[in-house]
């Protein structure tokens, strides 16, 4: 078997000693541009976790890399003047130049050609003889390029700057250290490799960039520049350069990764932002899986089509963190102005991997301090013992919830001409007895030809009137939830069938007329709604105002008004829906004219002493759509109207949007918003763990979270969360003998937790320290 790998960074030789061990009749030479002692950059970086695979498939690299690199548990972040360490996270660092001689020195040994100083020809018409070629060329890959038809890459180029330098300071940690400047703030992501080398990447925004000048100097006048910038946390040590040039990070990602015999690996075929040092481990696990894909397929071509399925979602896992790392880093100035526990926790947390329980695990008095900050937010709050950050009130007005995990709004439609009926006494009723702060109603329709479905309730006759007060009466009676009334109108998707029987499909008979911004249908076989006149504003106001007169007599504690998911409302704020020429389209502005209107009427018709949120969409996941400044610009709006709360939710706008989906996937928008916009909010979307909610929380992502499959599949979400975290919260007596019994269970369950912290801990896989001596 002739194999030829295109690139000799740690990835291309890593494979080629994985596959010449294996088969050592296998001819595999390594083509590398550069000389062989060169090198760019100064340290790279891996976990426990990837060292343990390292050890698991090739120990000679194993022992060879781990005799020489730097080890620490602490990551430790200086902000304005405080410093916080977390342990318990088992990274170790390399010298990029020391890991490719390891690397090569091991490849001869086992009898793989190293070619140097070699250029290759990207259309490799010089390896029609080789059976496999792989392209491990780098991010700016020239056979990727040179095949860009087929490989399909997408680039998007980071606006953030960044250049990456070395220094002789050591350094006993993974530190960030953020400096204000009057141009900006600069942030350093510092780590040492060897005794007396630590790698210093500094990055910064572009306008910061522009303010300081930096684009008009050299390499050498950078160095100099920052050393003034981190002269303290540089202590004397200088900065060194090795081709350290001003650039932005492109994020690559690549539809195909073979081309009949040829594979691209590493950077070559996708990219990960440095911010989760992944890109030389993401390189060496791509090795490992090529190999085991050979290993465990009889061809060429069953091998590479294996790796290209089986290796994607990890890869595709890895980048979606580092795209959230990413953007944490490029908003700064959302966080800068957070108590620095909570900056600190953010900045742990920014990727996901992170949570709050793992930190509680791991550094138990950092989190503690974190509690305690959260605490000193809420009037109140026991200083002393504080709770978890899920478990401390909100409050809102005239009304205070007792913990901040919300029953997210979630349609039933099993109501009959808008009459809830026991259904819904026994499903909003169930959920408030299982702990949570606050209950929403589904989306309830001000009139009858207001509804998305023919199950949809609504509150625009005394008959419904009557049976949402007997269910607010059974919230207040038998729980201390507080419940919110969704008041909405479907708009153009109105008279469509059940969910599921075709959700959001148009009702094959029994429909009713409908309305919308513009005469837009939301499927092509929906029915075209009328253009909304004014005097059907004004009608559709007051049947608003009459919807919130009646809630207010039922007892509701706070009204929301449904402004997003493309229904009647929210078609007047998204440019996709909204097509007028008059007063209420065009600009922003003009778009907001109308759902403004109506909030206002309702604000005005609720009582003044009880809050009111509005749910709308953040983006409509359409590059033709809402923006993330829309969206910041609309919850000012509203803001500055009164409301209390923002119901941050995205997308449901046009079929033809295409939802980027994840674990917290919508939390972002909630968290861009609260901390631009300056109002409180709430986020949902995928959202499953009672951690997930505490990580969000002591973040400052957002004041409120609600969860909706989650309460579907288990009513007393929060009773067994209160259990976990040993927190007593309100059960109605007749649930009570069932309280300690949770109270064991939990007892149980975190008791094999804390067997955990055994796993958790950081194994030294070698001597590796930063000084033997004062080891």
């Amino acid at each position: 078997m002739r194999i030829a790998v295109i690139g000799g960074g740690p990835g291309g030789l890593y494979f080629a000693c994985l596959m010449k061990q294996w088969r050592p009749s296998a001819e595999i030479t390594v083509f590398e541009r550069n000389k062989a002692d060169d090198t760019f950059g100064f340290g790279v970086v891996f976990s426990d976790a990837t060292l343990d695979i390292f050890e698991r498939y090739d120990a000679e690299s194993y022992r060879a890399i781990t005799d020489h690199f730097a080890y620490w548990d602490d990551i430790q972040i200086n902000f304005r003047d405080t410093v916080h360490r977390v342990g318990g996270n088992g990274f170790c660092g390399c010298s990029r130049q020391t890991l490719l001689i390891l690397l090569q020195r091991r490849a001869r040994a086992l009898g793989v050609t190293l070619q140097f100083e070699t250029e290759v020809e990207p259309d490799l018409s010089a390896f029609a003889g080789y059976d496999l070629v792989v392209a491990a060329d780098g991010i700016n890959s020239r056979i990727r390029e040179a095949h860009r038809d087929h490989f399909q890459p997408e680039v998007d180029l980071r606006p953030n700057k960044f250049t990456w330098m070395g220094s002789t300071r050591p350094l006993d940690a993974f530190t960030f250290f953020f400096r204000e400047t009057p141009h900006g703030i600069f942030i350093a992501h510092t780590y040492q490799y060897e005794p007396g080398r630590s790698t210093w990447v500094i990055e910064t925004d572009p306008a910061t960039f522009a303010r300081a000048g930096l684009d008009k100097l050299d390499e050498e006048a950078s160095a100099r520049f920052l050393e003034g910038i981190f002269a303290e946390e540089l202590a004397g040590h200088p900065l060194i350069t090795n081709r350290s040039l001003w650039r932005q990070f492109p994020m690559i990602r690549t539809r195909r990764w073979v081309k009949d015999n040829v594979v691209l690996m590493g950077d070559a075929k996708g990219t990960a932002h440095f911010s989760i040092g992944a890109g030389t481990k993401l390189a060496m696990e791509d090795a490992i899986a090529l190999f085991d894909a050979f290993r465990a397929k009889g061809s060429v071509a069953e091998a590479l089509a294996a790796y290209e399925n089986d290796r994607r979602e990890e890869v595709e896992r890895t980048q979606h963190a580092a795209d959230v790392s990413l953007v944490w880093f490029e908003h700064l100035d959302r966080f800068a102005d957070m108590d620095p526990r909570q900056f600190a926790f953010g900045l742990m947390t920014r990727s996901k991997a992170i949570t709050y329980d793992n930190l509680r695990l791991r550094a138990p008095d950092f989190v503690a301090d974190v509690d305690r900050m959260f605490a000193e937010t809420v009037a109140g709050a026991d200083l002393a013992a504080p709770r978890p950050p899920l478990f401390q009130p909100l409050h809102l007005r005239g009304m205070t919830l007792d913990n901040r995990a919300v029953v997210s709004p979630m349609c039933m439609y099993s109501a009959v001409d808008g009459l809830p009926n026991d259904w819904h006494t026994v499903h909003y009723g169930a959920r408030a007895v299982g702990g949570a702060g606050l209950l929403y109603t589904e989306m309830t329709c001000v009139a009858p030809d207001a509804r998305i479905t023919p199950g949809c309730t609504g509150l625009w006759n005394d008959a419904q009137e009557a049976a949402w007060t007997r269910i607010v009466d059974f919230v207040h009676g038998h729980s201390r939830a507080k419940i919110c009334l969704q008041l909405g109108h479907a708009g153009r998707k109105g008279a469509s069938r059940l969910m599921w029987e075709g959700m959001d499909r148009p009702l094959a008979e029994g429909g009713w007329p409908l309305v919308s911004a513009s005469p837009l249908p939301y499927y092509p076989d929906s029915q075209v709604p009328t253009e909304l006149d004014e005097a059907g504003m004004e009608r559709i106001i007051a049947e608003f105002v009459a919807a919130t007169t009646r809630g207010a007599r039922c007892g509701f504690d706070m009204l929301e008004m449904h402004a997003a998911h493309g229904y009647l409302i929210a078609s007047f704020l998204s440019p996709l829906t909204n097509k007028r020429t008059d007063a209420y389209g065009g600009s922003l502005d003009n778009r907001l004219r109308f759902p403004l209107a109506v909030f206002r009427a309702i604000r005005d018709a609720w009582p003044s002493d009880r809050p009111m949120s509005v749910r709308i969409s953040a983006t409509d996941w359409h590059e033709d759509g809402l923006t993330a400044d829309d969206s910041i610009a609309i919850a000012r709006a509203f803001a500055k109207a009164g409301i209390d709360l923002v119901d941050v939710s995205t997308g449901q706008t046009s079929p033809a949007s295409r939802p980027v989906y994840g674990r917290m996937f919508q939390t972002p928008f909630a968290d861009a918003i609260r901390n631009e916009a300056d109002v409180l909010t709430m986020c949902v979307g995928n959202i499953t763990s009672a951690d997930q909610m505490n990580t969000i929380l002591a973040a400052g992502r957002a004041d409120l979270v609600a969860l909706g499959r989650p309460h579907l599949a288990d009513p007393s979400f929060m009773l067994k969360a209160a259990a976990w975290y040993g927190i007593d919260i309100h059960q109605p007596p007749q649930y009570l003998p069932g309280k300690d019994q949770a109270l064991r269970n939990a007892v149980k369950d975190r008791a094999d937790f804390e067997a955990l912290k055994v796993a958790a801990k950081p194994k030294r896989h070698a001597k590796g320290t930063f000084d033997q001596a004062a080891e």
